[in-house]
């Protein structure tokens, strides 16, 4: 099944301040497009409009390509700046958790702790992993529970070079298999993108 994002017209508020208006792209199946611009510009606001977490002052967020086209919410992984973890449950009992609420399998969650090297974390709490952990916890969830359109706020930020490449590999892999990734970013994804600049230079 081949999917799109498109984002029409669309138009995201903070307060009183608009951050940006009358944004339209697409993002098409195998295809990884990159925000990027000054802080505060809106980049994680736009990823949370898609997300159906945020709503926009005027504007549409589509997938088309699913049974019905409609909201994405129900093909979409958003994994935040924040990693949106629960400290007190060990690693495994969190990444079970979020694959059981997408819908992942028990197979999923094993591949998970292999592609994520998380076997040997599994019974620690997560409150006393450190960063690069949590995070490689969070995005294991991408592979637990696999879904088509990936929103990504900073995915690499707190990992060494080595997890990146590793990273990257499993966006490559999702990418070939007809995914879609979204990402708001300062360092540049390990596999090629489409950059799409939101706000004015700084």
């Amino acid at each position: 099944m081949s999917l799109t994002l498109a984002v029409e017209g669309l138009a995201v508020a903070r307060g009183e301040r608009t951050l940006f208006r009358d944004l339209a792209f697409e993002v098409r199946a195998g295809e990884a497009v990159t925000l990027t611009g000054r802080n505060g510009a809106g980049k994680t606001s736009l990823l949370r409009a898609v997300a159906g977490l945020l709503r926009p002052v005027a504007g549409s967020v589509r997938v088309h390509g699913l049974d019905q086209d409609g909201e994405p919410a129900s093909a979409l992984h958003f994994v935040g700046h924040q990693d949106g973890l629960k400290g007190a449950r060990s690693a495994l009992e969190e990444l079970a958790f979020w694959a059981r609420w997408f819908g992942g399998t028990a197979a999923g969650v094993e591949t998970a702790l292999d592609r994520f090297d998380l076997r040997r974390l599994g019974g620690l709490d997560v409150r006393r992993l450190s960063a690069g952990q949590r995070r490689r916890l969070a995005l294991a969830r991408l592979v637990a529970a696999p879904r088509p359109l990936w929103l990504l706020d900073e995915p690499l930020a707190p990992l060494d070079a080595g997890w990146r490449g590793r990273v990257g590999d499993v966006m490559a892999e999702h990418l070939a298999g007809g995914g879609l990734i979204l990402a708001a970013v300062h360092d540049p994804l390990p596999v090629p993108t489409r950059d799409i600049r939101i706000g004015g230079e700084p």
